[in-house]
């Protein structure tokens, strides 16, 4: 019997100074067995960070052929794919091919590092691509903010971001590693 998935529910204060977005999102969450907490709240940051009424989270790991979010125009074309974690390239190229942007969030330490050094000169060719980097540090303190009911607010300004709760308060650290897009949001 296969496992099923835990739903979290996040209520999502955001002010964005940065891009005047000023919004509250009521989010489920769907966490796959075999992801981290880590990994979930790199999908809420990355929501976070590109918040509009059309973003939605996809299905999941399970499913290959969708990221963790995505923006579709009226037509169904992908204008926004987001994925987190360290995608196998070929895939990254594939969702460039479909999207007419494409955003990765890698995370993972030195598995991040060396993933970014074998596939470096394959991708900074690609024009739609943007890779952001999040430090161990960053995504373990915003693992601790994890429960099946979240309160959760975002502050971005100058650049920079704070997720928290009621208890904590996590800076999220963001080290672009190639942009060829004209926007990161």
């Amino acid at each position: 019997m296969a496992l099923k998935a835990t739903i979290f529910k996040a209520e999502l204060h955001i002010a964005d100074m940065d891009r005047n977005y000023y919004h509250d999102h009521t989010l489920t969450i769907a966490q796959h067995p075999s992801e981290t907490d880590e990994r979930m709240m790199v999908r809420i940051v990355a929501f976070a960070l590109h918040a509009h009424e059309d973003l939605v989270f996809g299905r999941g790991l399970s499913n290959e052929d969708e990221p963790a979010l995505w923006k579709k125009d009226l037509t169904g074309a992908i204008d926004l794919w987001i994925d987190v974690g360290l995608p196998d390239e070929k895939e990254i190229r594939k969702a460039c091919g479909r999207a007419q942007q494409v955003i990765i969030y890698s995370y993972g330490g030195r598995s991040a590092d060396l993933w970014w050094d074998q596939n470096r000169s394959k991708l900074e060719r690609t024009k739609n691509l943007t890779i952001v980097k999040l430090p161990p540090d960053t995504t373990s303190a915003l693992a601790k903010l994890v429960q099946r009911t979240m309160q959760l607010q975002c502050t971005i300004q100058d650049g920079e971001m704070w997720l928290a709760d009621d208890n904590e308060r996590v800076q999220v650290n963001l080290t672009t590693l190639t942009s060829s897009t004209p926007s990161l949001r």
